[in-house]
């Protein structure tokens, strides 16, 4: 009588996968124990004492929740709070004017933050889009993007998007590579603060993807994590999203709410369609709301209520968006100022190389060039954490270690090549 497998997952059919690059390294910071140590791989903002920052709109908001005695816990509708939803296609698409919005032809449907958002409109478009099953994702694009596109069948392919020579966007190559992908591909498009290089493309620059988009019957999926935390202009920030809706195109918008609300682990996010102008694109935009809502019960059923219930109440209170509006200054000034700082060191150090791509460069991310060999030894002989390609999180940085910072980088561009 044989004894039978202990499993039926062995080591052939469920191999060991890779420990997630990032949270290696945030590991592998906490263990560290120089007391010099810094952490500029972290992808969440914090105040110049190193720490944490709840936005102080935030806790407002979270004190008149706590005080509502009509509050209960009850599950959210499928497509979640409708009060938060309105308010976030209202937030991206530039306000109730928008097209989209004044012709009903914009479903929306909360998600479990950004990735959920994407994966979601992932989910759709391998189940339902008639073009290309394949999507274009910059190079480098936010590691997660391949992941999620590649867990629901459809294919990814790097478009050029940075430019090592110039630290800036390789406008040339990403045009030429989209006009050459197949017709009615999928392109994903990073609205602002490009994580992770922090290189935008301009407004005119915008406007050449969206024809040659439109030349090639391609399909813009638009993820937006930043807004309002880049520029601390909402409006700048969705300039892209609202350019591409304004010139009649068919597109998604993946819609994060942890950065620009501090509300990381809450998880709050949003997944909007907009349908093209026609006359049927109410009836269109109802069909596909119904796909929505039966992909959303088959995997959460119902999305989280906290993290939705403050952003509401912050964007349905005209105080309380206004003092939002100020927390996003607060935060993105701190960044432009590390940003300024960093390059001024840098170059009063008179670092081999040019640094002025620190302050071209946007949001929370900036990819600095240097080698993994700099970063590697960077990070053994003066404990400063960063991603292997060289990015940094500018959040990081403050007045107490910009300086350390800046004599680390200079040492290391000048003894690695």
């Amino acid at each position: 009588m044989s004894v039978p497998s202990a499993t039926s997952f062995t080591a052939e059919v469920v191999p060991q996968a890779p420990e997630d690059a990032l949270f290696g390294l945030m590991r592998a910071y906490r263990a560290d124990e120089n007391p010099d140590k810094v952490d500029l791989g972290i992808g969440a903002y914090r105040d110049d004492n190193a720490k944490p920052w709840v936005l102080p709109v935030v806790k407002k908001a979270d004190s008149i929740l706590f005080n509502n005695p009509e509050l209960d816990h009850e599950y959210a509708p499928i497509a979640g709070i409708a009060s938060f939803t309105s308010k976030a296609a209202e937030l991206i698409l530039g306000g109730p004017d928008s097209p989209a919005i004044r012709e009903k032809r914009i479903s929306s449907i909360q998600t479990i933050s950004g990735t959920g958002a994407v994966h979601l409109g992932a989910l759709f478009l391998s189940k339902f889009y008639p073009g290309t099953k394949k999507v274009y994702v910059s190079k480098p694009t936010w590691a997660n993007h391949h992941q999620i596109f590649n867990n629901v069948g459809i294919p990814t392919v790097e478009y050029p998007y940075f430019s090592k020579e110039t630290k800036g966007l390789d406008f040339e190559n990403m045009k030429l590579s989209l006009l050459s992908a197949p017709d009615k591909s999928v392109i994903l498009l990073h609205a602002c603060a490009h994580n992770p290089t922090g290189v935008d493309p301009t407004i005119d620059q915008w406007k050449e993807i969206a024809t040659i988009i439109r030349q090639k019957s391609h399909f813009p999926f638009f993820d937006t994590a930043y807004q309002g935390f880049a520029s601390g202009d909402l409006m700048k920030d969705n300039a892209a999203i609202r350019y591409f809706v304004e010139e009649g195109f068919e597109l998604v918008v993946a819609q994060s709410f942890a950065k620009n609300f501090g509300l990381y682990g809450e998880r709050a996010g949003c997944f909007h369609i907009v349908t093209g102008p026609a006359p049927e694109a109410q009836s269109t935009i109802t069909r596909i709301a119904s796909q929505l809502a039966i992909l959303q019960r088959s995997e959460i059923s119902n999305p989280p209520l906290y993290g939705a219930r403050i952003a509401s109440t912050v964007l349905n209170d005209q105080a309380l968006f206004s003092e939002w509006e100020e927390n996003l200054r607060t935060m993105s000034g701190r960044i432009i100022s590390m940003r300024k700082a960093l390059r001024a060191k840098l170059e009063d150090l008179g670092t081999p190389g040019t640094w002025n791509h620190i302050t071209d460069q946007i949001g929370m991310f900036s990819f600095t060039g240097l080698t993994e060999a700099q970063v590697l030894k960077i990070r053994e002989d003066a404990h400063v954490y960063m991603t292997k390609n060289g990015r940094i999180s500018m959040a990081g940085l403050n007045t107490k270690n910009v300086d350390y910072v800046a004599k680390a980088i200079d040492k290391v561009v000048r003894e690695v090549q």
